[in-house]
């Protein structure tokens, strides 16, 4: 066992992020699992047999999600039996969390060589998908009945809308507040499309049936007026289809290594994983963590706000970044460059290593040192990981 290491970032790679129903929604999810694996294998040249670890993020494993899909996705890319594979739930944060997992093996001096990263087809197995045949089972939800649950929470409503719902109250963020940031949201994508900005990360996929280079998500005739025309979610609520993040499916990958393996294996890193923290808070109110989690993100990396020269903070809703912004204070224009979910799509078990990909390509490009992630996630958590451009 070697000492402990440094955790660099050596490649990044994505899918495009399909609709849904879109170009990628007949797409098995081990198949796009593994287009993202030969793409990242493809363009670090590693012998694929010194990977040590797989580590995957993905929601609701059912039907083709099922059976550990960071293993299938490795096998269906016809890479070596030899390496093994993992997949992990930490809901929206699963694959950022795998990023964490596989950073911390590689900085542990247990590992050399560790993949990270998630897939989703949400087209194929619906939100909340695992939750929704519990009640053949006897369950009608994960949590009433559990009586240790019910004595701390009673039967409060445990849903993300309502949880984004109860954040735009708490902050007192209007409708028209979110109209605007969701409009900026598409505008961002777009110019970042026509720029050719995502042509770095995406790996297009061709499989000789299904063919998508670009993102799917991306509004352009979006305006405040049809935004406004909308029905709310829920009677009386703020939040609308529009300032929600957008039903994807997708896949992106890592290569994260330590300092032993760049050198026998001739890698050049791209980046260094500077701090990764995880966090909990109202479980109710699910959606805020992200708040904490950047505060203490900051203060254990020795950092201030001023240092940050990016953010990306998943736009699972539009009150969620809204929010976070009245709290911590990083110029707007450093948030979302290129904008988010509510435009780009959210992949669920596939977002965090997405937005990964995506920091690290616009650090690049832009000359910026560091870069932070964070994300909302269901039980009222928040992954925050800070990387250092090399």
């Amino acid at each position: 066992m070697s000492t402990t290491s440094e955790a660099y970032i050596v490649e990044a790679v994505r899918t495009p992020v399909g609709r849904r129903n879109g170009s990628l929604a007949g797409v098995h999810s081990a198949d796009l699992g593994a287009h993202v694996l030969g793409a990242l294998m493809d363009r670090t040249g590693i012998d694929p047999a010194a990977v040590d670890d797989v580590v995957f993020g993905c929601l609701d494993q059912l039907g083709s999600q099922s059976g550990d899909i960071a293993r299938t996705s490795w096998l269906a890319a016809g890479l070596p039996e030899s390496v093994p594979g993992v997949t992990i739930d930490r809901q929206c944060g699963s694959s950022q969390q795998a990023v964490h997992f596989a950073a911390q093996a590689v900085m542990s001096g247990l590992s050399g060589l560790v993949v990270a990263g998630g897939v989703q087809n949400m087209s194929q197995i619906p939100l909340t998908a695992a939750a929704l045949v519990g009640p053949q089972f006897g369950h009608a939800d994960p949590y009433s009945g559990s009586r240790g649950w019910r004595k701390r929470y009673g039967d409060r409503t445990v849903s993300q809308f309502h949880a984004a719902e109860m954040m735009a109250r708490h902050w007192d963020i209007t409708r028209e507040e979110m109209e605007g940031f969701a409009l900026r949201s598409h505008q961002r994508a777009a110019r970042a499309v026509d720029s050719g900005w995502f042509e770095r990360e995406i790996a297009p996929y061709d499989d000789g049936e299904t063919a998508l280079a670009v993102d799917e998500g991306p509004r352009r005739d979006t305006t405040l007026a049809s935004m406004a025309g909308l029905k709310a979610l829920a009677p009386g609520g703020r939040l609308t289809a529009a300032t929600s993040s957008q039903i994807s499916d997708g896949a992106a990958a890592l290569l994260i290594a330590s300092e032993q393996a760049v050198r026998e294996h001739g890698l050049t890193p791209r980046a260094r994983i500077h701090r990764m923290t995880v966090v909990g808070d109202d479980p109710i109110m699910m959606l805020s963590a992200p708040i904490p989690g950047t505060r203490k993100a900051l203060k254990d990396a020795g950092l201030t706000e001023g240092d940050i020269d990016a953010v990306e903070i998943n736009e699972a809703f539009a009150p969620v970044v809204l929010a976070w912004q009245r709290e911590i204070a990083i110029d707007p224009q450093r948030v979302n460059p290129v904008g988010g979910a509510i435009a780009l799509g959210h992949p669920l078990g596939a977002t965090g290593a997405r937005l990964m990909t995506t920091m690290l390509h616009h650090l690049e490009r832009t000359g910026g040192r560091y870069g932070l992630q964070t994300m909302c996630e269901g039980g009222g958590q928040a992954n925050v990981t800070i990387i250092e451009r090399l």
